[in-house]
């Protein structure tokens, strides 16, 4: 009976202690615990709160890092300041706190002092008590074998690595046997892609433009003039029909082109029987062709090569491919008039 009372007595004086008025305005000073109960080791939130008007001047609750003599402060929170209204407001702390011992540990009241107009006066925050918890242990049990530690599972970053050094090394490998393979096969390592071939037409015009430029006859070099002439001539027969003009007499080539007519037309056969047997004259008879004679040859080449010559691209539909056809004789006579102006 006599505890109850005292009980009672010290509830009622931390009520009185952790309230007092000033001109009327009450100040107030709170501690509040998140848990009263953990277990040993855990971590709880400690919370002092200070209600005061704000022309009151004080201190803040006094905190130590040490409560109970067991009870220790891990962490403190900045002070935290809110205005109730124009008169008042209230200061807020938080702390971290963890015991490592079990028993119930009574936090005592956390002093503020206060500075009033006639004295110097102290407010005090209500007790409270933590009840730390350990964990049973059943003696009925004899001793656990001691459990092997938990092998974290692999992660991607972990497995790439391996997966990138399987993957160097198999290309090595794979690059060893193959070049292996190579040199017993007595290939190069690497093929080089070939370049794809001009068509026999874009050869032929192009030596032809480099022997124009030449100007042969012009240097008194008439026999050279008609032999270069001829071996594009007999390259392009070649290259174009697949006829072995190059090992061929002109009457030879004359006689294939007739034994095929479906080759070429009359008209572009004229050509080469007005080229041939001219070089062959200037080349084996010492004939001296004349000035005219050269420029008609250059000309019959042109024209022999131009209306010889396959078309890079098919045209789709009969109208097109009329209209192409139609095309090519203008072409090619716009060719030769520039190609006499140049001569």
């Amino acid at each position: 009976m006599k505890r109850r009372h005292t009980a009672i007595f010290l509830i009622l004086l931390s009520a009185i202690l952790a309230t007092v008025r000033v001109t009327g305005q009450p100040v107030k000073a709170t501690a509040l615990i998140d848990s009263s109960r953990i277990l040993i080791g855990d971590q709880v939130n400690l919370r002092v709160e200070l209600e005061k008007p704000s022309t009151l001047q004080s201190g803040f609750i006094q905190v130590p890092d040490t409560l109970s003599g067991k009870i220790e402060i891990l962490e403190r929170s900045p002070i935290d300041t809110t205005f109730l209204d124009d008169k008042s407001i209230r200061l807020v702390q938080n702390f971290r706190i963890t015991c490592f011992d079990s028993g119930e540990y009574r936090i005592p009241p956390l002093r503020v002092d206060l500075l009033l107009p006639d004295r110097l006066d102290s407010i005090f925050t209500n007790d409270l008590v933590l009840k730390v918890l350990t964990l049973e242990i059943d003696t009925t049990r004899g001793p656990a074998d001691i459990k092997m530690p938990y092998d974290a599972p692999l992660t991607l970053k972990e497995v790439i690595p391996y997966i990138m050094g399987i993957i160097l090394a198999a290309t090595l490998l794979f690059l060893i046997l193959y070049s292996v393979r190579r040199k017993k096969r007595n290939l190069p390592l690497f093929i080089k892609p070939e370049k794809p071939k001009e068509p026999p037409h874009i050869i032929a015009l192009r030596e032809l433009d480099r022997i124009k430029e030449e100007k042969l006859w012009q240097k008194d070099k008439v026999k050279a003039f008609y032999s270069e002439v001829t071996a594009v001539l007999r390259t392009y027969i070649e290259n174009r029909f697949g006829i072995h003009a190059m090992e061929q007499t002109t009457g030879e080539i004359i006689a294939s082109f007739n034994t095929r007519g479906d080759l070429i037309q009359e008209k572009t056969l004229g050509y080469l029987q007005q080229i041939l047997p001219t070089a062959d004259l200037v080349k084996f008879a010492k004939y001296q062709p004349l000035p005219d004679d050269h420029n008609l040859t250059l000309i019959n080449a042109y024209f022999f090569v131009n209306e010889t010559k396959i078309e890079e691209t098919v045209n789709a539909g009969k109208a097109e491919e009329q209209e192409s056809k139609e095309q090519v004789p203008e072409t090619v006579h716009e060719r030769t008039l520039n190609q006499e102006n140049n001569v």
